[in-house]
């Protein structure tokens, strides 16, 4: 079984659509091998994978590098994925089974607070981020990769960041506003975790209060260079 990184938070129908979401998903990333697969969610709302079959290593593999995963046990140094749960001005908390708290000069992402930061970079409850456990002795920090990943987002177009819609409810949200030919492309960041990626001339601000009465989500603005 692969527990990966990403949670599935929401109820009713939206949870029944997040989950066939998921299952073309792991369709794309695994149904060309040879093995049969069971989606479930955990209690704490972490998607598990139970997978079967000769091809069985190779596609928890996959899974592993698509989405990372969830694993009982933390190494100190080792690069691992969590959800942003929590925050305050002294620093993040994630969840990767179980709570890791990376300090706000841990974070490598400049000046501010982690409120100050996780607005500047649109940071929206839940987003999977990349971190490298401290153990007992170090603190947590960003890896370097999520670190260069997030100055991206400043240095391209306006970003609106969402959460607690999947990638297709996203695009049909954008698509009713009527501002299907004023974005590139949603980026997919999580399950329910989304990056409405602005063409140059489109302001982000500007679409975020566009479509913010369509999405009872939270949504945050990356602006670009």
């Amino acid at each position: 079984m692969v527990v990966l990184a990403t949670k599935c938070y929401i109820d009713g129908d939206a949870r029944n659509r997040a989950l066939d979401s998921l299952q073309s998903l792991v369709a794309n990333d695994i149904g060309d091998l040879d093995v049969d697969y069971d989606i479930g969610v955990r209690d704490d709302d972490f998607i598990s994978v139970t997978i079967t079959g000769d091809d069985a290593t190779v596609a928890r593999n996959v899974l592993r590098e698509t989405w990372g995963e969830v694993t009982p046990h933390l190494s100190a140094g080792e690069e691992y994925v969590g959800t942003l749960e929590h925050w305050d001005d002294d620093g993040i908390v994630l969840d990767a089974g179980q709570e890791v708290r990376v300090p706000t000069d841990e974070l490598g992402l400049g000046r501010g607070s982690a409120t100050q930061v996780r607005d500047r970079f649109g940071l929206v409850q839940h987003v999977p981020l990349r971190f490298v456990y401290g153990g007992e002795d170090e603190p947590s920090r960003l890896a370097d990769d999520e670190i260069d990943r997030l100055y991206e987002w400043t240095r391209g177009t306006d970003r609106v960041n969402v959460n607690s819609a999947t990638r297709g409810e996203v695009r049909a949200t954008v698509n009713r506003a009527g501002h299907a030919n004023d974005i590139v492309t949603v980026e997919r960041l999580g399950l329910l975790e989304q990056s409405i990626i602005c063409r140059d001339e489109t302001d982000g601000p500007g679409l975020l209060a566009s479509i913010g009465s369509y999405l009872p989500a939270e949504l945050k603005c990356v602006i670009g260079q």
